[in-house]
């Protein structure tokens, strides 16, 4: 008897913490249809308590009220564009510098011209990113700046420059700054100017291939005269 009542309490408790997990995560994907629809200053937590089929209480007992909703929400969108341990993975295994870059331009590329373009995270950072809000900071501290840190290691050792190196911060930024385009641009505009960002296989195949050559061309060419002045 003294078994059975165990197992049944913590089965129980099992239970409860699935059914807080799954409302959680219907809080988290509701949000982010509807702040992709109406923006931050917009929304309201009853609208999204209707949404997930749950109530306003819930959001604030999960997340802290709306304010803190959205921040786990543009991190959220972040991850299932490019997540940290896709790119750890990119910068850890093995291979040469120029394949890791590689990859990790075809993660990207693949992913913004994909069927994610068109969904709520794509919206909401697209929007984040040309009308910042106060979470940006947040966005930073927990996405942005650890994923930095990978790229930045793999660029450095392309430009054979420390990783912290001011020129490597300049090399980042011109890898990531066309794969931003492709999430803040207008589209159609994008592609009626600049046809091979069509996409279709062949084409994200030789945006792909473009981007690397094009990046692997600059990066040497920026690091150049950092090296000459390298003691010998």
């Amino acid at each position: 008897m003294k078994a059975a009542r165990s197992i049944r309490k913590i089965s129980n408790a099992r239970g409860r913490r699935d059914d807080g997990a799954n409302t959680r995560a219907q809080i988290l994907q509701a949000a982010g249809e509807v702040f992709a629809e109406k923006g931050l200053d917009r929304t309201t937590g009853k609208e999204i308590a209707d949404r997930a089929g749950t109530n306003s209480a819930a959001v604030n007992y999960y997340f802290g009220g709306v304010a803190g909703l959205y921040e786990e929400v543009l991190v959220e969108a972040h991850r299932r564009f490019v997540s940290y341990e896709a790119l750890t993975t990119i910068a850890t295994r093995e291979g040469t510098a120029e394949e890791k870059l590689r990859s990790f331009i075809e993660l990207v590329v693949t992913t913004l011209t994909g069927p994610a373009s068109s969904s709520w995270a794509f919206r909401v950072l697209s929007r984040e990113i040309l009308s910042p809000s106060p979470f940006i900071e947040a966005l930073r501290m927990r996405e942005l700046q650890p994923k930095k840190l990978l790229i930045s290691a793999i660029v450095g050792e392309i430009m054979d420059l420390p990783a912290d190196h001011p020129a490597v911060a300049s090399g980042c930024f011109s890898v990531v700054m066309p794969c931003a385009m492709l999430l803040v641009a207008d589209r159609h505009l994008l592609t009626q100017l600049f046809p091979i960002l069509g996409g279709g296989p062949g084409n994200t195949e030789s945006l792909v291939d473009h981007l690397v050559r094009f990046s692997l061309a600059g990066l040497v060419a920026v690091a150049e005269p950092y090296r000459q002045r390298a003691p010998k």
